[in-house]
């Protein structure tokens, strides 16, 4: 696993995060974010993207703004690799841009104020969040007031629907964990003196933003207002922020926040300490009920965007060194801090961008790898042209170390040469093995003379000469320089053949895995289809039951309704004295009589049925309650015995316990003892404690005394006084 991925681990996204998601409007869409499972390394679905929730709460949309994209482009970077405070900073540029400047965002206004610098220490360099954006020295810039740090946010990376992912506009480049950032020529790009000249009216008027007393405006307040109208900077919209138009605006993405929750999004994104939250701009931005004056110039500049193609800023600068990354911590309090570290590196950014190395092509390549094995440059600011391949000791032995200039192909030299270089060229001819893709190959003979010094790294095969024969002229065939060459190639053009094999063989296995992947999916969406289907169908039935028991209530329905016309019919006069209401036979749907009738004759049978489940269960209660009395013949009589003031069963357990009492007595007075009966009725003068003790002590005769008295034992007899 490369080092960049050990960075990653299983996603830890609270509950609380996840409210606020929803709060925001960021999960109003059911397939807008997906939350990782068990896995530890990205593995984005088909459409998805790699983000944060700290990204997401900054003003990152999908899709994303047309500026946003063309600084990943330019840059060379990735979503991933730019910090939270990073992605603020460009949300608050976009409102700075279109809501108190009233131009798009300006390109080359970004290239005045903004650079790049790695995100890391002498010690550490990340992956996630290695590139953070830094306010230029020399620019009087807002006061952001970013937290120190932000804890915890490399742990809460998720999935977000990359809603264009059709087209090519707005979207954002495909995820790629083991890209390793390369410092450009772009991250230290400065605006051109025509740019400055068209500029210039703009740096006046941040100037003026800033400094105008009693008007003041700051990175808080800026961060707080596209809070506060629910819109998303970062995302590509229909309008621009000028012309946002309230509640009813297209753009928003929710409703308003309330206050509360306003203002702990605006501390967790801002260091406040105890200052207030503002609850407004002290500069009225531009919006509909605020629109830009008559003939305001709008200032179209966009960074490259990628179908444009390459641009000569991304370049790569091989200079990069751990002395040019700046902590985040450094960056995060205010744009001060981050200009104080520019200056530490400012030398160098300088001296690199002066002496670039020439762009990367089959000629010079592998002098460039050359120079990173020497140690003048780090491996990681090198991107080659194709993947490298593992290590491969029979090409090894072909290539030179030495940093030579490639030697045109000629004729062979004379014999008499001591020493000479073969090039195998690129040029295939009919009949030969062909060299590994993208290979030049430079072989170097031993020197004749053993003083002659010998390349680095040179590795000659061993050629297995056949015995001489006695007589013959094949020792001095063997001995000749251009024989020896031609055996040496010859065996090499062997040794390619079994690289070629090697590689076709490797080629085969990933189109079998390649397949297999594509089978295995297709069999997973086969098996959802047939889930699918399933499901539809046990829909389908439940749907046919619940239409035929539908249709047996509306038969029911119509049958009793039917048999009240019939009685009605019979006894219309009598219905009409009574209630002074008619009703229409001929049309009884919107009849209200008539549907009173039915719904009394649909509910009558149940009230029946409780009623007479109510009676029996009275009558089975009333002989414990009421012995000595005889049960009512009617219903409500029987009732209004159960309704008194009075517990019943309290006054069933009085009774009980005075028959047991009443027992108790008889049994001690059969004892023939003499007994104080004053002092026994006197229960206040024994003690609890007392009280317990003899219970106890007359527990082993209390079944005897229950089974004379015909009592079945109860398993936890009740010991307590109060029942007494």
């Amino acid at each position: 696993m490369a080092a960049e991925d050990l960075e990653w681990e299983r996603s830890k996204i609270s509950n609380q995060d996840i409210n606020m998601l929803k709060r925001l409007g960021l999960m109003k869409k059911e397939d807008a974010i997906r939350f990782p499972s068990e896995e530890s390394y990205p593995k984005p679905p088909m459409e998805y993207r790699v983000s944060f929730v700290d990204h997401l709460i900054r003003g990152l949309s999908t899709p994303i703004h047309d500026f946003l994209r063309g600084l990943l482009f330019v840059y060379g970077i990735q979503l991933h690799q730019l910090t939270p405070n990073s992605i603020l900073h460009i949300s608050i540029f976009i409102t700075l841009c279109e809501c108190f400047l009233g131009i798009p965002p300006n390109w080359a206004l970004w290239k005045r104020i903004f650079c790049l610098r790695r995100n890391g220490s002498h010690n550490v360099t990340y992956n996630i969040g290695g590139v953070v954006i830094c306010v230029r020295t020399d620019v009087d810039y807002f006061d952001v007031k970013f937290p120190d740090s932000v804890q915890g946010w490399r742990k809460k990376w998720l999935y977000i629907h990359e809603e264009s992912a059709n087209s090519v506009e707005h979207n954002i480049i495909p995820f790629d964990g083991s890209a390793r950032i390369q410092r450009r020529r772009s991250w230290d790009a400065e605006a051109s003196e025509e740019e400055k000249k068209a500029t210039e009216a703009l740096m006046s008027r941040i100037r003026q933003l800033q400094n105008t007393r009693g008007k003041e405006l700051s990175g808080v307040q800026i961060t707080a207002y596209f809070l506060r109208i629910r819109v998303q900077p970062l995302q590509a919209r229909k309008n621009p922020l000028w012309t946002y138009s309230g509640k009813n605006d297209a753009n928003r993405i929710s409703g308003d926040l309330s206050t509360k929750d306003l203002e702990k999004l605006v501390r967790r994104l801002s260091r406040l300490g105890k200052d207030p939250v503002p609850s407004s701009c002290r500069v009225e931005p531009y919006s509909s009920a605020n629109p830009l004056p008559e003939n305001h110039p709008t200032m179209t500049s966009l960074p490259p965007l990628p179908e444009g193609g390459e641009v000569e800023e991304q370049a790569i600068i091989a200079e990069d060194t751990q002395g040019s990354s700046i902590p985040e911590s450094e960056v995060a309090g205010s744009h001060k801090s981050a200009a104080s570290h520019e200056k530490e590196v400012e030398s160098e950014a300088s001296e690199s961008t002066q002496s670039l190395p020439p762009a990367v092509s089959p000629r010079n390549k592998r002098k460039r790898t050359d120079a990173e094995d020497s140690g003048t440059s780090k491996a990681e600011e090198v991107v080659p042209s194709h993947p490298k391949a593992a290590y491969d000791p029979y090409v090894e032995s072909l290539v030179s170390s030495d940093d030579e200039e490639e030697v045109p192909i000629t004729d062979v030299a004379p014999r008499t040469s001591t020493s000479r270089t073969v090039l195998a060229s690129d040029t295939l001819v009919e009949g030969e093995e062909t060299s590994p893709p993208q290979q030049n190959v430079v072989t170097t003979t031993p020197p004749s003379s053993p003083l002659a010094p010998s390349p680095k790294r040179t590795r000659v095969e061993k050629i297995v000469e056949p015995a001489p024969q006695l007589g013959s002229s094949s020792t001095l065939l063997l001995d000749d320089p251009m024989i020896k060459d031609l055996l040496r190639i010859g065996s090499q053009f062997i040794g390619y053949r079994e690289y070629a094999n090697r590689a076709e063989e490797k080629l085969a296995e990933a189109a079998r895995k390649k397949a297999e992947l594509a089978a295995s999916k297709a069999k997973a969406e086969a098996d959802e289809a047939k889930a699918k289907a399933a499901g539809v169908e046990e829909l389908q039935k439940k749907l046919e039951d619940a239409t035929a028991a539908l249709d047996e209530h509306k038969a029911a329905q119509a049958s009793r309704e039917e048999g009240i016309l019939k009685r009605l019919k019979t006894q219309s006069r009598r219905t009409f004295v009574q209630t002074n209401q008619e009703f229409d036979l001929t049309n009884p749907v919107d009849d209200p009589l008539l549907d009173a009738l039915s719904y009394l004759e649909l509910h009558g049978s149940e009230i029946r049925e409780g009623v007479s489940n109510a009676n029996a269960v009275l009558s089975a209660l009333f002989p414990y309650f009421f012995p000595k009395k005889e049960e009512p013949a009617t219903f409500l009589n029987l009732a209004k015995m159960f309704n008194t003031p009075e517990d019943l069963g309290l006054k069933m357990r009085q009774e009980n316990m005075k028959v047991a009492v009443e027992n108790t007595v008889a049994l001690v007075a059969d004892s023939r003892q003499t007994i104080d009966w004053m002092k026994v009725g006197d229960t206040e003068q024994i003690e609890q404690s007392r009280w317990k003790s003899l219970i106890k002590a007359a527990k082993p005769n209390t079944k005897k005394i229950l089974a004379y008295l015909g009592i079945k034992p109860a398993s936890t007899p009740s010991s307590s006084r109060p029942e007494v």
